[in-house]
This record gives structure tokens, sequence and C-alpha cells, in this order.
């Protein structure tokens, strides 16, 4: 009897809609504190939580994804891309039953830590295997598909929790984390349906199989398309020259690799220290300063998550249009005014209330506002930083890094990067609540000068991506490469390679690729 095979979706839209759901995994968690952390039935529970034990529970969910995105390499290198994010939802159902069934801050810390580990593994892998089915000009629309899944994840925890406010006594979290179950039932039941990355396939000698699948992807199953020839030829020639690159570490730092190791990884960081995790985070804290109180305070953040949406969704139609440093260097300074000015503004317009803003007194908000225009500037420029982070850093950060990796060190890259994301965002985690009561208004100063600092980075060491081939990116980083400052976007050689590969079919010097592997195949047995 013929063993039962699933059906396989090819279309890269729709795979890239069920492999986010991991991203709204991370969205779900982060935004399942922001809703709650301001309401009565937690703050006396938990015997209102603040400084250290509030960062503590808040930044589980990093401490949890440093350790995630450590492991997430070696696992997708050794069980593939899609494997590797089934194997992380199995912690996500067991951390979301945790923090259900919390009696404490312990046991809802240890809860955290757990789905904070799925969302290392997820937000590691995610962004590769969608690199590598997209192609070349596709990719970053593909990739940003992700930072939409995190941002439609957080819109809609968000409200669960204002929903769920009114709810009496602990069911109200209770509930609203609950709901945490249902992105990942759904993804566990989508990633069966989903290629394999041909990319993998390759590295793992599964060479006929990666052909095929490329060839589904890109050319509606016509392996001889030129096309897939030009790519697959790509792939192998890359393949061989990183065969002899070495094993180990050193491959991240020999014959230039250094520096696409830096660029991944410091572009993560920087997505922290530019600050805007402070705001989606936080703003119901910025909210309560500003004066705002109750369902005027739970909704007007609440919006913030839905222009989020709203600009991440217009960047979706130009992030293959428009060059990465462009985004990064302008959006670094334009975030960096924004943190200037609203730590400005509450500098020098606000009251001290060392008892916590608030009915019950919230102990994290320790300074008042001014009401009025003051008040005013320092919600509108909130807003206004997430819009440039919504345009520029949020996505753009993340293509960037699922980029700039070779293939033979792609997954284990990427997980460096997210494993430099999670350290930033555990320590900004850790260190934020205690700075919202010990120095105020200065920690936007800081963050701006953060941002400014990020912008000089970007311009001198980031190389242009936009519109090359994975493999093309690699002549980029390599020691022959150009200056960052002088690379452009576009101009992509797989153009070119695809027409030579015209020329060589019409003049009959151009094998079937299948067939061609097949020899190799023989050849080497």
């Amino acid at each position: 009897m013929p063993k039962m095979k699933l059906p396989t979706i090819y279309n890269v839209h729709l795979v890239a809609m069920i492999a986010t759901l991991g991203g709204a995994l991370f969205g779900f968690d982060i935004s399942s504190m922001s809703a709650i952390v301001v309401t009565d039935q937690y703050i006396t529970f938990f015997n209102n939580p603040s400084g250290v034990i509030q960062g503590a529970i808040g930044s589980a969910l990093a401490a949890g994804s440093v350790v995630g995105s450590a492991i997430a390499g070696p696992i997708s290198d050794k069980i593939g891309r899609r494997d590797s994010i089934m194997f992380a939802c199995l912690f996500w159902l067991i951390g979301t039953a945790v923090q259900v069934a919390c009696q404490n801050v312990g046991q809802l810390i240890v809860g955290r830590v757990l789905n904070g580990f799925t969302v290392g593994i997820t937000s590691a892998q995610v962004p590769v295997y969608l690199a590598e089915i997209a192609k070349a000009e596709k990719r970053g629309s593909l990739v940003i598909i992700q930072q939409l899944a995190i941002e439609f994840g957080i819109l809609i925890m968000y409200f669960i929790g204002y929903g769920c406010a009114s709810i009496q006594g602990t069911a109200s979290f209770r509930t609203a984390w609950g709901t945490q179950f249902i992105p990942c039932v759904l993804l566990i039941i989508g990633l069966p349906f989903l290629p394999r990355s041909p990319r993998w396939l390759a590295k793992v000698g599964r060479d006929q199989e990666a052909i095929q699948t490329l060839a589904n992807i890109q050319a509606d199953g016509n392996v001889d398309d030129p096309r897939v020839i030009a790519e697959w030829e790509e792939i192998v020639t890359v393949m061989n020259a990183e065969k002899e690159a070495g094993k180990g570490w050193r491959k991240f730092f020999k014959n230039g690799m250094w520096k696409r190791t830096m660029a991944g990884m410091s572009v993560q960081a920087w997505q922290q220290l530019a600050g805007a995790n402070v705001i989606v985070y936080y703003l119901t804290y910025i909210a309560q300063m500003a004066g705002l109180t109750g369902d005027v305070a739970m909704v007007t953040s609440g919006i913030q998550y839905a222009v989020f949406i709203i600009f991440t969704g217009v960047m979706w139609l130009f992030i293959d249009k428009t060059g990465r440093r462009t985004l990064l260097v302008w959006g670094a300074l334009g975030m960096g005014f924004c943190h200037f000015v609203i730590g400005g503004v509450m500098g020098g317009n606000h009251e001290n209330v060392p008892g916590g803003v608030g009915n019950p007194p919230n102990a994290n908000i320790v300074i008042a506002v001014h009401p009025g225009a003051p008040a005013n500037t320092v919600i509108t420029f909130s807003y206004l930083l997430i819009v440039v982070y919504a345009l520029t850093l949020a996505p753009v950060c993340w293509i960037y890094a699922a980029e700039v990796w070779s293939l033979g060190t792609r997954a284990t890259g990427m997980s460096m990067a997210a494993l430099s994301n999670w350290v930033f965002n555990f320590a900004l985690g850790m260190f934020t609540p205690p700075a919202f009561v010990n120095i105020t208004w200065k920690l936007f100063i800081i963050f701006g000068a953060l941002c400014v600092a990020a912008a000089g980075w970007f311009w001198v060491f980031y190389p242009e991506t936009c519109g090359k081939t994975l493999e093309e990116i690699e002549v980029m980083f390599s020691k022959d490469g150009p200056h960052p400052w002088n690379t452009k976007k576009g101009e992509s050689r797989l153009a070119a390679e695809i027409e030579a590969v015209i020329a060589r079919k019409e003049k009959g010097e151009q094998p079937g690729l299948v067939e061609t592997v097949t020899q190799d195949g023989e050849n080497k047995a």
C-alpha cells in the first residue's frame, strides 16, 4: 500500500503566512503583559510588583529566548528549518499552561521563560526559512511578513487583555494568557504542509529533492527553467567554496566572514538599543505619566499597535524598492529625534510623585507630566517614534540579519544574530522598570544618543543588500568587496546568469539539471 503523503504548499506568500505564525507567538507574548500590568487584578494578586521584580517578569521572555536562539542553529542544521519550528512549539504549549495555572511570581517567570525558549528558536529560524525560499527581488517583502505577524500578535493579544480586564479576579489574566494556545495550535497544524528549504536540502546532500523544491517554488515545477538552473548553479558554487573555508567556529571569522558576523549580530543589538521597545512594552506607563487613566490610557496604548501595523504594511509595498542602508540610517536618526523630544519635554514639565501615580498607585511611575501641551507632545512623539520604527528598523533589522550569512553559516549565524537581539532585550527589560523609577525622563535622552550612534555605525559598516542574491552578498562582504558607502541596491548578476543559461540552451550546450545532478551522483559513487 503506498504511503500517504500530505499535499505541499508552494505559493511563497501562503507559505510565509503560515510560517510567520511563529512571529505571532512572539507578539502574543509581548502584549500578554502590556495590557495586564496596569490592571487592579494583576497588581493585587502579584503584590504590586515593581522595579527589579517587574523587570524580571518582563524580561523572562528574553531570558528564555537567549537559550532558544543559542541552540536554534545547530537544531535547524540537523533537522531542517521547518522541523526546528515544530520542535519549538512544544515548549510554547508547556509554558502557556504554566502561566495560566501560576500561583506566584516565580511560576509566572518560569512560564514566560519556556515561552521565550520557543520565541528564541522561531525568531531565528523563520527569517532564515523565508530568506531561503524567496526570490532575491522579493526577499524583503517576504521576510517583512514576519514583522507584520509579530505586530498583529501584539495588537490582537493587547485587546484580548484589555477585554479580559473587566473580568473579576484572577480569571482576568488567566483567560487572556490562555488564548496564547490558539496561534501555536494553528502553526502546528500548518507546518506539515510547508516545503523544506531547498538550500537546506542541498546542504545535506538531497540534491534532486532540492532542485525539485526550488523549481516548484520558482518555476511551477519546471526543473529546466533558466532561473532555476542559474540559481542552482550559484548555490552549488557557493557550497563548494564554503567546504574549503573550514569547519567549527572558525568559519564565522575566516576569509572576511567576521564582517558578516559583526553585521548580523550588531544590527540586532542596535534594534534593541534604539529603544523603541520601551514604547512598545510600556506605553501604558507613559500614558499614565501624561495623565491618561483607565480606559483612555488603555485605548491610547492599543492604538499604538494599530499604527505599528499600518506603517509596517505600507513598508511591505516598498521594502524591495528602497535600500536597506537608507532605511537604517535615516530611521535611527528619526527615532533619536523623537527620543530627545520626549525626554526634553518630560524633563522640563513634570512633578515628582514618589508614592506612584494612579489609584492604586503604580510604583513604577513616579513622575507626572504637566497636562496640556507637554502631555500631548509626549504622547504625539511616542506615536511618531513608533511610526518611524515601523517604517525602518523594525522590519529592516530582521531582513538584513537574515541576508548577510553564507549558506554554511546561515542557520547558526541567524541564531547568533537573534541571540544578540535577545541578550540586549533581556538587559533592557531588566533595566527599564528601575530606570523609570530612578532616572525617569533621562532614559529617553540615553536612547536618543544611542540612536545617533547607530546611524553612524550603519553608514560605516553595512553594505547594501537589497536586490542581491544571497550568493552575491558573499562577494560584498569579502576582502575584495566595495566599501559599504559605495554600494547600491539592485544591480544583481542573476539576470545576466539567466541570459547565459538561455544562450547555452539555444546552442544545445546546457544539459538538463536533473540529468547533471544524477551524473554527478554516479561519479561520486
